[in-house]
């Protein structure tokens, strides 16, 4: 057993007490001997940071405390809390501050997702790649028979092996003929459409036009005609209905050419095919020329490489978990992947195509539901396959934790009164519009008159109409003007309710007029850099008039039931018949059975008096605003 020996009060390691003394101790002539041994300086190995994390993470990577993080933060001039997230290049500076070197995690991942993005994007490029089938969106005006046409395309090619009746279960089917296949995606019109195009999702190839006969161009069918020139992918008119004895196809070619759709026999480049879609008449003549149009744009694919594609929807099954229909638009999807479906990943655990057959394998433009996602992606979302488990994890997480950022980030649809900034630092703006009016002549002169600012104005901003047409702003054109990031000018109409909700989620600016030249003076200082926003109208809620009741006084009383938000008393109201203004003024009362209230929320019927006013009908919609002043910029 070895021995300790104290001499003189010496210690272990030059202490007196265990652990050392670093005082030291006095010396028989009262001096102080200190002994002070400095530790090596710690060499630590670099720490990775995600994209984004919070700051209770970052200080457990960094072996600090929250305060310490918090108040290097400070010093950067972010006020924080310990469950605020910061971004990595934030989190680098608070390391390097408190002596670490980092890197970022994920650049493996990041490099592989690039040359998934690259490859994907590649197409006809790969000296691997083969044909692969177009794929078709049908759109065009509610009544013109687009279900009828797909449901005639369905029934009359089927691929071999799936004849009969025909069910549809997932948002796309394919058909062959000509022994070649066609994917046609099953959408509800072009707001869908546009929705994925917002999330960066380009799907369609080529997008059908359905125009009736007998109808001609309807404001949907201009409104298509709109997100289909935006989403610059080739079009082919059906003029459906032809079978109808008021049918003419020569008046639907002449509207047409006049917003710009002009045919190919007239001298343009767009494909006209005269169908019946409940005689099934022109079929054929059809689907040959969808093939042309594919064969002319060469569309190709490389079927030998880890699938990539688009979520076309998704949702949770109560027995199945989450579904996902996808559209594989590169690649191979096989049974077993490990796919990545924007913020969420999973292994594929069973596949189904379009007639709920079970399937192992899906090669390009082949849409398939999926199981197997540990959670629900959104439609619009990319997917790619990953070998590697753990990094189709990790990047799952990583996308999670950049759309929290993304939540808390200032970028926000552009308004009106941004031109000024830009014009003040001395950039080319431009200013795109989405014009809505309530009649065809007034939607001319003021089109007319707005296009005219261009030669008159600053070239430092040019003004661009993405759509025109008439009636209440929609939540479709709220979708365009995401896409297109427009303002949307309304002049003597108002959006519907659905409409406005649709604007206040995106943050869309939405501009009425009454005035024609107030209008064009106020574009025309946004686009000189002088306008500066007075006071806006805040919508309150809407209600629909169900009923009217006269008073011995002659005055009418409507009878409503509040759709959205809320009906206040002395607030003031628009009358909107169709979308159209017709009154605006006052409320002068407001009852619940015979009480007056000072408001009625949604889903309550009241009774609504307005001042001045008694030209109520059944059908009207009532909306309830009040006006705020808005500071200048």
């Amino acid at each position: 057993m070895p021995e300790f020996h104290r001499t003189g009060g010496g210690s272990r390691r030059g202490g007196g007490r265990p652990g050392g003394n670093r005082r030291g101790r006095r010396g028989g002539h009262g001096a102080r001997t200190v002994t002070v041994k400095r530790a090596a300086p710690v060499e630590r190995e670099p720490v990775g940071l995600p994209a984004v994390l919070s700051v209770a993470e970052l200080a457990d990577k960094l072996e600090v405390s929250g305060i310490e993080v918090i108040r290097e933060l400070m010093k950067l001039g972010i006020m924080a809390n310990l469950n605020q997230q910061v971004d990595y290049n934030t989190a680098a500076k608070v390391a390097t501050e408190l002596g670490w070197e980092t890197f970022e995690q994920g650049s493996e991942l990041a490099s592989m997702v690039a040359d998934f993005e690259s490859r994907r994007q590649e197409g006809e490029q790969d000296p691997d790649s083969v044909a692969r089938p177009p794929v078709i969106t049908i759109m065009g005006h509610v009544d013109h028979g687009k279900t009828k046409l797909l449901d005639a395309i369905r029934s009359t090619h089927v691929a071999e092996g799936e004849a009969g009746g025909i069910t549809q279960h997932i948002g796309a089917y394919q058909v062959e003929t000509q022994g070649r296949k066609l994917t046609f995606l099953d959408t509800p019109g072009h707001e869908a459409f546009t929705a994925m195009r917002a999330r960066g999702a380009q799907v369609t190839d080529v997008a059908v036009l359905v125009v009736a006969a007998d109808d001609g161009v309807m404001p949907t069918t201009r409104e298509a005609v709109a997100h289909i020139k935006s989403a610059n992918v080739p079009m082919v008119v059906a003029v459906n209905k032809i079978d109808l004895p008021t049918a003419n196809p020569d008046r639907v070619k002449q509207q047409l050419s006049e917003i710009g759709v002009m045919p190919e026999e007239w001298g343009g480049d767009i494909p006209f095919v005269e169908v019946s879609a409940r005689e099934k008449l022109g079929i054929d003549d059809l689907l040959e020329v969808l093939l042309l149009v594919a064969d002319l744009h060469e569309l190709k694919a490389n079927p030998d490489k880890p699938a990539t594609g688009v979520v076309i929807e998704a949702r949770v099954d109560s027995s199945r978990g989450p579904v996902a229909t996808l559209l594989v638009q590169s690649g191979t999807l096989n049974l077993r992947d490990v796919a990545v479906a924007g913020a969420t990943w999973g292994r594929v655990k069973a596949m189904f195509d379009d007639h709920r057959k079970r399937v192992r394998k899906a090669s390009p433009s082949a849409p398939v539901e999926i199981m197997g996602l540990v959670d629900v992606p959104e439609a619009g979302d990319t997917f790619m396959v990953f070998e590697d488990e753990r990094a189709a994890r990790t990047l799952a997480e990583q996308r999670q934790a950049e759309h929290r950022m993304e939540a808390l980030s200032t970028d926000r649809p552009v308004k009106l009164t941004d031109l000024y900034d830009q014009v003040q630092e001395g950039k080319t703006a431009e200013l795109r519009l989405i014009l809505k009016a309530d009649v065809m002549g007034s939607l001319g002169a003021i089109s007319a008159a707005l296009l005219k600012l261009n030669e008159e104005t600053d070239q430092h901003v040019q003004l661009a109409i993405q759509y025109s047409g008439t009636g209440a702003i929609t939540e479709s054109d709220i979708n365009l003007a995401v896409t297109t990031q427009s303002i949307v000018i309304g002049f003597n109409v108002r959006p519907d309710a659905a409409g406005r909700r649709a604007a206040d989620a995106a943050g869309i600016d939405v501009r009425y007029y009454s005035v024609i030249y107030q209008l064009i003076d106020e574009v025309k200082q946004a686009m000189t850099g002088l306008l500066a926003p007075v006071f806006e109208d805040v919508t309150d809620g809407y209600a629909e008039v169900r009923d009217t009741f006269k008073l011995p006084s002659n005055d009418v009383v409507a009878g409503c039931y509040v759709l959205d938000g809320k009906v206040v008393r002395n607030s003031r109201a628009r009358v909107l018949r169709s979308g159209t203004v017709v009154f605006e003024g006052g409320i002068k009362s407001l009852k619940r059975f015979k009480d007056d209230v000072r408001e009625v929320a949604a889903g309550y019927e009241c009774g609504l008096g307005l001042e001045g006013f008694n030209d109520i009908q059944v059908g009207d919609q009532i909306e309830s605003y009040h006006r705020q002043e808005v500071a200048r910029s």
